[in-house]
């Protein structure tokens, strides 16, 4: 795994969609933004996004399942892409189901997949953890906690000036539209 990048980049571009500008950090939110770009993620929505949201994961967490379920229609139109950053901190099955989702063939289908059945208990853990997913989880965790957010989902946007955005937790009534933008 040398010199292989570490993100799990699952886009849905069509080739014929309008190539809109994405949001740039500005020069202060440029290492963090670059931090959580290095990370291992999974994609959830068009590469071509004018929006990208970062949002750290448990597969366990009833809250980043609201976020993701919240988030949906915004996905779909290509508004938004979501790029999880997973960790495994909530039981004793959330590493072995990131472990699943990341060692997946399709990772963005099988988050989907733990989305759409997580009232029943989401996608099936994997029989272990490899080393290397392990220390991926780990990572994640810790740039997690370096960034301040002590539980899932932990939020991370540019608003309309470029500037860093953290959320932890839910955003309140009113204030999807701030992260996800306009309908």
């Amino acid at each position: 795994m040398a010199g292989e990048r570490q993100n799990v980049v699952t886009p849905t571009a069509s080739p014929e969609a309008a190539q809109p500008q994405p949001r740039r950090p500005n020069s202060q939110s440029e290492t963090v933004w670059h931090a959580l770009s290095e990370a291992t993620w999974v994609a959830d929505g068009r590469q071509d996004a004018p929006r990208v949201v970062y949002t750290f994961s448990d597969p366990n967490c009833p809250y980043c399942n609201r976020f993701s379920e919240t988030a949906r229609p915004w996905v779909q139109a290509g508004k938004v892409q979501l790029r999880h950053i997973l960790i495994g901190i909530i039981n004793a099955s959330s590493s072995t189901k990131a472990a699943a989702i990341l060692g997946a063939s399709d990772p963005t289908a099988a988050l989907i997949e733990n989305e759409r059945n997580f009232r029943q208990g989401g996608i099936k853990p994997a029989a272990s953890v490899p080393e290397v997913v392990r220390t991926r989880l780990t990572q994640n965790h810790d740039l997690m906690a370096k960034l301040g957010f002590r539980g899932t989902p932990g939020i991370v946007y540019l608003d309309d000036q470029g500037r860093l955005q953290r959320l932890n937790g839910l955003p309140r009534t009113g204030g999807w539209e701030r992260i996800l933008g306009h309908r």
